[in-house]
């Protein structure tokens, strides 16, 4: 896939205080990026210096293989921070101010207003929004446009479990309409469910980056265990199973990984068809959380 956004070395520092120490990245088009990190990692700061919104002390970067200008800047829908509107006007008079601003047709403003399903609500102040509505609301202001990448600074922060579900479905469907998103945040449970691919960031440095289930190592593992049988005998069986692979052993029990399509079903079979009747098969889930913190540390 092409490359929509290359950072090339970029650091930042307050004073003493170093926000960002050489970040290097790349981001293709069509994937969900996570940049994950507890507060005060660099990640607004990123996304600051990405938006034109800070200067970086030293480094570069493009967007679509250019230096940032204009025209890549039209192709970019943003959230930093807090959204502002104006509490006494209306969802549909905010939007139409920003499409002044932005100089967009105003008739996109029920488009995106239907996008993040507000269009019922075009009408109300936004004064009257709960922090689910307001959020969704940026949303809709970052879509004027129609931009090919969205970049967000903790979306769904200091929402509800109610908010923080509607703002997340309509990520979903924006990256299945082809956007690319770059997102920021301190929440592992939402990275892991949104995100294609992560980079995980701590007091400023990179620890590490790429697709999020070799990273978190999130992907399910499965479980055998067979007492009819010896262990290095049930072993040698399962390397010998078509993909399959990871194999480790604890006690009389293996724990290995299966290729995207494979199932447990599908090795109990081959394990059968092996003459080994498994006694003890199942699906062990990843501890995110328990990776996430041994990275960070």
């Amino acid at each position: 896939m092409a490359a929509v956004l290359n950072i090339n070395g970029i650091s930042k520092s307050y004073g003493k205080v170093k926000a960002l120490t050489n970040l290097s990245l790349q981001i293709n088009q069509g994937e969900v990026y996570g940049i994950l990190g507890p507060n005060g990692s660099g990640k607004t700061t990123t996304l600051g210096i990405l938006l034109d919104v800070l200067n970086a002390d030293t480094g570069s970067f493009t967007w679509f293989g250019k230096a940032p200008c204009k025209e890549s800047r039209r192709k970019i829908g943003s959230i930093l921070e807090t959204p502002n509107f104006y509490p006494y006007l209306t969802a549909r008079q905010n939007l139409s101010l920003v499409c002044k601003i932005k100089h967009v047709n105003e008739t996109e403003v029920d488009r995106v207003l239907s996008v993040v399903n507000l269009i019922g609500r075009a009408d109300s102040k936004f004064k009257t929004f709960s922090l689910g509505m307001k959020q969704r609301l940026a949303l809709a202001s970052a879509l004027l446009g129609d931009p090919e990448i969205l970049v967000l600074d903790e979306p769904t922060n200091g929402l509800d479990p109610q908010g923080i579900a509607e703002v997340r479905t309509i990520i979903k469907d924006l990256t299945k309409a082809g956007k690319t998103i770059i997102m920021a945040s301190h929440i592992l449970d939402e990275v892991e469910k949104i995100c294609s691919h992560v980079a995980v960031l701590k007091s400023g440095n990179l620890l590490t980056f790429g697709p999020i289930q070799s990273v978190l190592n999130s992907q399910e593992s499965v479980f055998v265990a067979a007492n009819n049988v010896e262990t290095e005998l049930l072993k040698l069986c399962l390397s010998q199973i078509d993909g399959v692979s990871n194999i480790k052993q604890a006690g009389n029990k293996f724990f290995l990984m299966l290729v995207q399509g494979k199932d447990s079903a599908y090795l109990n079979k081959a394990l059968f068809e092996k003459g080994i009747v498994a006694t003890e098969l199942g699906i062990q889930k990843p501890d995110l959380e328990a990776n996430f913190l041994a990275l960070i540390k």
